[in-house]
C-alpha cells in the first residue's frame, strides 16, 4: 500500500509570489541597469552606427577606439591630452585624502565612545552638525582659508578640505560602531597597564574591520564623485576626473561623438563600480554591524 502524498499547505500561492516577486526585482534591475547598458553598448560603437541605429541596438563591430581616445586625446577645452591628467589627478586626490579622514574618524570615535570627557558630548553634536552642512556654505571660508595657507587651487588644498568634510562622517561611522563593543575591553586592558594607543592599536582597531570598510568605501565615493569642490577649488593642473568629464562633454566640436563622451563617462565611473561590485557586501555587513547600538 502506497504512502499517501504530502501536500504543503499553500505551496502553490507561495511559489506564485515568489514568481511575482522575481518578476519584479527583474524589472527594477532592468530599469536601472538599461542606462549602463546604453552607456556600455554606445561606447563601443562608431559613428556611422550611432546614426544609423537606436539607442539599444547591440555593436556590430565593437571598438576600443573611443575610449582610447576618450583617455588619451579627446579634448578638454583647449587641451586635448583626455581624460588620463584628471584621472591621476583624482587618484593622487583620493588616497590621501581618504586614508587620512578614516584615520582621523576612527581616532575621534575611539575618543568619544571610549574615552568620554567633560563636553564629549557636545563636541560630537558639532560634529554632527558638520555631516548635515550643506557644501556650498563653506565655500567662501575655505578659499580664504586655502588661500592664507598658500596652497589655493592645488591637489593639497582639495585634499585637505575632502579631509575636513569628511571628518563629521567618519567620526560618526567609528563612534556609533565603538558604542557597541563592550567596555569591559578597554577595561582590562587599562587593568593590565595597556594605555590609549595600545590598547587603540592593539584591541579596538583589530576589531574595526567591518565599519574600516564602510568608512573607506563611503569616503572613496564621496571624493571620487565629488564635483563642486573639484571646480571651484582646483588649479589648471589638479582638476579631477569629474571636472574633466564635465569639459570633454561640453567642447564643442564640429560633430558630436557620443561614444567618446559615453567612453569617458565609463572611465570616470569605473573606479566606484568596481569597488561596489568587490566589496558591496562587506559594505553592507558593516553598516548592518554598526547599526544596533548608538
Amino acid at each position: 500500500m502506497s504512502a499517501p502524498s504530502t501536500v504543503t499547505p499553500g505551496g502553490t500561492g507561495l511559489q506564485i509570489h515568489r514568481i511575482i516577486l522575481w518578476a519584479l526585482l527583474l524589472v527594477f534591475a532592468a530599469f536601472f541597469l538599461t542606462p549602463l547598458y546604453v552607456m556600455v553598448s554606445t561606447s563601443f560603437k562608431d559613428l556611422d552606427q550611432i546614426r544609423n541605429g537606436n539607442l539599444m541596438s547591440i555593436p556590430t563591430s565593437p571598438s576600443f577606439a573611443a575610449w582610447s581616445k576618450a583617455w588619451s586625446t579627446a579634448c578638454t577645452g583647449v587641451d586635448c591630452n583626455g581624460l588620463k591628467p584628471f584621472f591621476m589627478n583624482s587618484v593622487y586626490l583620493v588616497v590621501p585624502a581618504v586614508l587620512i579622514s578614516t584615520a582621523v574618524g576612527a581616532i575621534n570615535g575611539y575618543v568619544l565612545s571610549k574615552w568620554k570627557f567633560r563636553g564629549s558630548e557636545f563636541m560630537f553634536a558639532l560634529l554632527l552638525f558638520g555631516v548635515f552642512m550643506p557644501m556650498q556654505v563653506v565655500l567662501l571660508p575655505m578659499s580664504q582659508v586655502l588661500g592664507y595657507l598658500g596652497i589655493a587651487s592645488s591637489i593639497s588644498g582639495l585634499i585637505l578640505i575632502h579631509v575636513i568634510a569628511g571628518i563629521p562622517s567618519t567620526t560618526l561611522f567609528f563612534r556609533n560602531y565603538y558604542v557597541g563593543l563592550p567596555d569591559e575591553l578597554v577595561k582590562a586592558a587599562m587593568l593590565d597597564g595597556a594605555g590609549f594607543w595600545r590598547i587603540f592599536w592593539r584591541i579596538i582597531l583589530p576589531l574595526s574591520t567591518p565599519i574600516l570598510v564602510v568608512t573607506l568605501i563611503w569616503q572613496f565615493t564621496n571624493i571620487w564623485n565629488d564635483f563642486l569642490y573639484g571646480v571651484v577649488f582646483s588649479g589648471a593642473d589638479s582638476k579631477p576626473i569629474t571636472v574633466g568629464l564635465n569639459n570633454l562633454a561640453n567642447t564643442t566640436t564640429s560633430v558630436k561623438e557620443y561614444n567618446v563622451d559615453m567612453a569617458a563617462a565609463m572611465i570616470a565611473g569605473l573606479p566606484t563600480l568596481l569597488v561596489y561590485v568587490l566589496a558591496g557586501k562587506y559594505f553592507v555587513r558593516g553598516l548592518t554591524a554598526g547599526a544596533v547600538k548608538g
